[in-house]
């Protein structure tokens, strides 16, 4: 069993990256789970705090669910061609302190798919978190790339995903991501 994490990057309910997020976890195949982890609680990151106070429990619980999966599924607006701010913020608190980080993102695989009322899609977005999860020593998977454009056509009024080809897509691009997370799990020493 393949068990994977997902963060939807937008904090609104009805948002297309919370819907195509759900819509990713009802597209899976067998033998793979999708959990979708919350940043709505995630402060904004403060040095301070966690010097004085630690990590915030709204932060251990997103990093025990992103350390728990063998994959992580970003799924990420773009907001002024770029990375969202609330997103990053939570990935940041995700990797501190430094020790942790290195023990949570090294070596896990991860793929990016997003979604925009634009003519792009998320490719801006999905771009800026490159040299982030580079750093973090992610294993980004970069066969397939998924990037909903014109999302406003592909959504119902409550985020949910109804266009079949957008669907179809996705399917495809989550076995993809399934597959290789199951070649990292298995090169993994034993």
């Amino acid at each position: 069993m393949i068990k994977l994490v997902g963060i939807a990057g937008s904090l609104r309910r009805r948002s297309y990256n919370r819907g195509l997020l759900r819509a990713a976890a009802e597209s899976l195949p067998d033998g793979v789970t999708l959990q979708a982890a919350s940043i709505d609680d995630v402060p904004l990151y403060n040095g301070d705090i966690e010097q004085e106070q630690g990590i915030p429990a709204s932060v251990a619980r997103l990093k025990s669910e992103i350390e728990a999966a063998d994959g992580l599924l970003l799924v990420t607006p773009e907001y002024n061609n770029g990375i969202p701010g609330v997103f990053k913020n939570a990935i940041d608190w995700a990797s501190r302190p430094p020790a942790d980080g290195v023990r949570i993102f090294t070596g896990k695989p991860v793929a990016l798919i997003g979604a925009s009322p634009g003519g792009f899609g998320t490719v801006l977005s999905q771009s800026g978190w490159l040299p982030v999860l580079r750093t973090l020593g992610t294993q980004l998977w970069v066969e397939q790339r998924l990037l909903v454009s014109r999302a406003g056509e592909r959504f119902d009024q409550e985020g949910n995903l109804v266009d079949d080809g957008t669907r179809q897509q996705l399917a495809q691009f989550m076995a993809g991501f399934a597959q290789y997370v199951q070649r990292c799990l298995d090169a993994r020493p034993k």
